[in-house]
């Protein structure tokens, strides 16, 4: 895992819940896992002084060999906690993120691990998980988690104590506001492994439920490897969990999705390495400030333990993507978070065009986003074809149209096209003059009248990444699967669902006072007609089967 040690001090701004978008890429399925390539490290490796993490700027990796198992180790040497201001109203009034504290009414636990880790909703399902990192907590000390969630993603907590023993577990759903997340600790976690969850929304980030709003308030009870989350307290022993101002629930209450009595495995051998490996082993503990003025930023710590924090069979790194490659990482960011992936033999084929078939796939898996007009059927596209319903779906959002009564999926995209797609399918306007913000290009005066508003929308957001020469537009060069990528996920990063990625390509967006000016509206400057209106909450999500009908990550 690449580390990236940054602080987080001018960045606590607008919490989304995103993460986890979901989309396919490739017009094949993604590479399939090497035989044997599937390890349990927590059986494998050791908890040696060696592989305990420094706070550093490097990764080293490293091979051991264990019978006939070889596994590569990576050592994460990342500092990733975050100093912030002591102001506790650095995030109020800010949305959906979620405080932690660790709770033991009664007992002598002095601290505890938690592992955190996110299931990134889509559509009526859940990611794999996602590591963010292992955090330790004082009893009753409490940090912030913000930015890189969504509504109705599942954050786990799974709990150990100072000698790296299993001790609890928990879900929780991101609501669609700031939460406050309380788990409450048994008086002896290590023989009662009885965690109890409460939990609620927190609008003003304060720490504390807020009143007159659901509070959930459940318990889940581990028994070696399996978690059950009980249906009532009726079983539990109530005294040991019993904290001021929280009443216990008879009856336990739950979110919607979540399943009373459901009993499930905590681990399993296609979860990441750093969710199989101990605390401390992979990578650095992370200390929770005494003053519970720790921020972390979700999607930086997504970023931080790419390498190491995505389930196995999810590939990250292509054979044919140099660690230099100018879209590295915005190719690697979005791999992690399976908006794509790469070819069986290893490959990503950065250079390889786009075709609109391919783009229609990933844009209407990357993007949840209302209807504008009714899906029309293309003369040019079967029933039968692989991209049949993301074609559809593609036009019914705004995205990409037609020609005449074709659609030419096979054709390939300009990059003028794909910038106007996402403008017209995200509905962004810009501000100000048109001929000032396109003065950013040294080719500008080649760009179509017709879509000039688009491209000074685009612009205006930081959306628009030229390589190799970030003065030139390079309107009609066909686009590429490296450029189509870093398209996508600035244009992920405008809508607030993940973290910024510098790149010395990317166009340089309006200063902030701008940037407040920038309207959202209806079909506004881009052409996209009269036929509907979306005020542009996008959020990225799951879709479309992959090319011959395979969905992605599947034969």
């Amino acid at each position: 895992m690449k580390h990236r040690n940054q602080s987080y001090l001018a960045h606590i701004s607008k919490v989304i819940c995103a993460t986890a978008c979901v989309a396919m890429f490739s017009s094949i399925a993604s590479a399939e896992t090497s035989p044997g390539s599937s390890t349990n490290l927590r059986q494998t490796l050791k908890n040696t002084p060696e592989q305990q993490l420094i706070a550093d700027e490097s990764i080293r990796s490293e091979v051991e060999t264990t019978g006939t198992t070889t596994i590569k180790r990576q050592t994460v040497t990342t500092e990733t906690r975050t100093q912030v201001s002591t102001n506790s109203t650095a995030v109020k009034g800010k949305t959906t993120g979620f405080s932690l504290a660790i709770l033991q009414p009664s007992g002598d636990f002095a601290d505890v691990i938690a592992r955190v880790s996110v299931k990134g909703k889509r559509g009526k399902n859940y990611l794999k998980e996602r590591f963010l990192g292992d955090y330790k907590y004082k009893i009753k000390q409490k940090s912030q988690f913000v930015k890189g969630l969504k509504t109705g993603d599942r954050v786990v907590v799974r709990l150990y104590d100072n000698q790296n023993r299993f001790i609890g577990y928990s879900e929780f759903e991101c609501l669609s506001a700031n939460t406050a997340v309380n788990l409450i600790l048994s008086a002896k976690p290590t023989e009662y492994r009885v965690v109890r969850t409460v939990y609620g929304v927190d609008a003003d980030a304060d720490g504390t439920i807020d009143v007159n709003n659901t509070t959930y308030d459940y318990f889940t009870q581990v028994s070696n490897q399996r978690v059950t989350f009980l249906s009532s307290s009726q079983s539990v022993k109530i005294s040991q969990f019993q904290v001021a101002g929280l009443t216990t629930a008879t009856t336990s209450v739950y979110p919607a999705s979540f399943i009373r009595g459901q009993s499930m495995n905590i681990f399993s051998s296609d979860l990441a390495p750093a969710l199989q490996a101990a605390p401390g082993q992979l990578v650095r503990l992370i200390e929770v400030n005494d003053d519970n003025t720790s921020i972390y930023n979700v999607s930086q710590m997504m970023m931080n333990y790419r390498e190491v924090g995505v389930a196995n069979g999810i590939q990250v790194k292509f054979n044919d993507v140099s660690t230099n490659h100018w879209a590295k990482d915005f190719i690697a960011e979005l791999a992690a978070l399976q908006v794509l992936q790469g070819f069986p033999d290893g490959s990503f084929r950065p250079d390889e065009q786009v075709t609109r078939a391919q783009f229609a796939a990933m844009i209407s898996q990357a993007f949840a986003k209302a209807r504008v007009r009714n899906a029309i059927s293309f003369r040019d596209v079967s029933s039968k074809y692989w991209a049949y319903n993301a074609i559809r779906e593609s036009y019914a959002t705004g995205f990409l149209g037609n020609v005449g009564i074709d659609f030419n999926p096979t054709a390939s995209l300009s990059r003028l096209e794909v910038l106007v797609a996402l403008a017209r399918g995200l509905n962004y306007t810009f501000s100000g003059s048109t001929e000032t913000i396109l003065a950013a290009y040294t080719d500008a005066t080649s760009i179509r009248s017709d879509v000039r508003g688009a491209i000074a929308a685009l612009t205006e957001r930081g959306i628009v990444v030229n390589y190799p020469n970030v003065q030139s537009l390079n309107a009609d060069k066909v686009a590429t699967r490296a450029e189509v990528s870093a398209l996508l996920y600035k244009a992920l990063v405008s809508t607030g669902e993940v973290t910024d990625i510098s790149s010395q390509y990317a166009v340089s967006k309006a200063d902030d006072d701008d940037d407040k000016k920038i309207r959202r509206n209806c079909n506004q400057g881009i052409g996209n007609g009269a036929e509907g209106c979306d005020p542009g909450n996008s959020r990225p999500r799951g879709g479309s089967n992959d090319e011959d009908g395979r969905t992605p990550g599947r034969k």
